[in-house]
């Protein structure tokens, strides 16, 4: 793969074979982050889980203190008071079948979070296709099925993310901006790292993070050493 003039000069800030202390790899990530626009700072955490075992999924939402720094917008499916609710908490999109309809006939996703309430989700079911594969799918995992919809779209708007494993057992979050600096970064950082150390199932086995590893949108990764992740 062919890379750019950007990243080849962002890749000798970086030494692959070396495990960074967590403050030092945000420092360098801000460093190698070269493109004309606030690039988003990642976090991929392999774990050693298989996240084929329903007793080894590790999946759940955490509230980053200082949020990603994007505007996300919330679709709420809901009726009656709940749907006004949910209006008044700020929700960008509200509905019902119509909304389901809109999807399925326009392709339209101009959304980021999907919240439901209970009732909803045989509704929001006939969406299980083209919302599973996108990861919208609402979840009461992930805080996303719930009576509750104004907390939720005031956490989603707080900067709630969700992490859950791919099917090679990595997670994938964003943790923040560029421009944060390494204060914030560490701050959210930690946070999303706590959340999924806790999340460790019972039938895990063996060392549990496996590797973490942070980049920017452009730039290249940076290997952080998991065992002073707490220090």
């Amino acid at each position: 793969m062919k890379r750019g003039k950007k990243y080849l000069e962002s890749m000798k800030l970086v030494d692959r074979m070396k495990l960074y202390e967590p403050a030092e790899a945000m420092d360098i990530v801000q460093k190698t982050a070269r493109a004309k626009f606030d690039e988003t700072v990642e976090v991929h955490i392999k774990l050693g889980v298989d996240s084929r075992h329903a007793d080894q999924q590790v999946r759940g939402a955490v509230v980053l203190p200082h949020g990603t720094g994007k505007t996300v917008r919330v679709l709420v499916f809901a009726k009656g008071e709940k749907a006004t609710e949910a209006e008044n908490a700020g929700a960008d999109y509200v509905g019902a079948e119509e909304l389901v309809t809109r999807i399925q006939k326009e392709n339209w996703f101009d959304f980021d979070v999907v919240v439901a309430t209970p009732d909803m989700m045989g509704v929001v079911g006939r969406l299980g296709r083209v919302l599973g594969p996108k990861g919208l799918m609402p979840n009461p995992k992930a805080g996303t099925v719930t009576m509750d919809v104004a907390k939720a779209i005031a956490d989603i708007k707080a900067g709630k993310i969700e992490y859950r494993l791919d099917k090679t057992n990595i997670i994938h979050c964003p943790i923040g901006k560029v421009s944060f600096g390494t204060e914030k970064l560490m701050d959210n950082f930690r946070t999303l790292l706590d959340a999924v150390v806790k999340a460790k199932p019972a039938a895990a086995k063996g060392q549990y993070l496996r590797s973490v590893v942070v980049a920017s949108t452009m730039g290249p990764g940076i290997k952080i050493n998991q065992q002073k992740v707490f220090d």
